[in-house]
């Protein structure tokens, strides 16, 4: 896993293609999450690759929601980065806008966890804490099964991403309640330069 791009210039080039405080917002939990992940997987060695593949993964989203994950190898070729992590940024966009397939351990948790975190939250902004450090997996398990809960985000793709695991669905949705948990309060911080948090 080559890392040929800092996390300062990995955030000034999400800058450069995502100005709506919501992609940004997302862009760092994902971040977050993958650092949690890495850690929690025995792969510390490669947090700073994990959490930076989350940072960019929709760098194309926002300015080419057309051609997402199709206009993202482009832009990030630009900017010096690794061929590596353009496959591992595309992969998330498996079956729905590419054909890049999610194959390494790392490639498979951002696919699980991209509309996921945007379930969850959803489902914190609801809470009177408007925060997830006291969600529950049950409360989540609710939300989750309304299928007008947060429409946009697919339940069909988080159900295979647990699949791709070899994790049940309940394991997934409960560890990334603890993965957002453990970057919340840095997100906030991060975001209040935005007028967000």
């Amino acid at each position: 896993m080559e890392l040929t791009i800092t996390r300062n210039e990995a955030l000034e080039l999400l800058k450069k293609y995502n100005k709506e405080p919501f992609h940004i917002l997302h862009a760092l939990t994902v971040e977050g999450v993958m650092r949690y992940f890495a850690k929690e997987t025995g792969n510390e060695a490669d947090e700073e690759y994990w959490g930076t593949t989350g940072l960019l993964h929709d760098i194309d989203f926002e300015l080419y929601p057309e051609e997402h994950c199709v206009k993202a190898p482009e832009l990030l070729r630009e900017a010096g980065v690794s061929e590596d992590m353009i496959y591992s940024i595309c992969s998330h966009g498996y079956e729905l806008c590419c054909d890049v397939e999610p194959k390494h351990l790392m490639e498979k948790i951002l696919f699980a966890c991209d509309e996921l975190t945007g379930l969850i939250g959803a489902a914190a902004r609801m809470r009177p804490s408007k925060s997830v450090m006291d969600m529950e997996l049950s409360s989540l398990k609710k939300k989750y099964k309304d299928k007008k809960f947060a429409a946009g985000c697919s339940r069909d793709v988080i159900a295979k991403g647990a699949q791709r695991l070899g994790w049940e669905l309940d394991t997934l949705l409960e560890k990334t309640i603890m993965a957002m948990r453990s970057c919340e309060e840095s997100v906030n911080r991060e975001m209040q330069q935005y007028g967000q948090n």
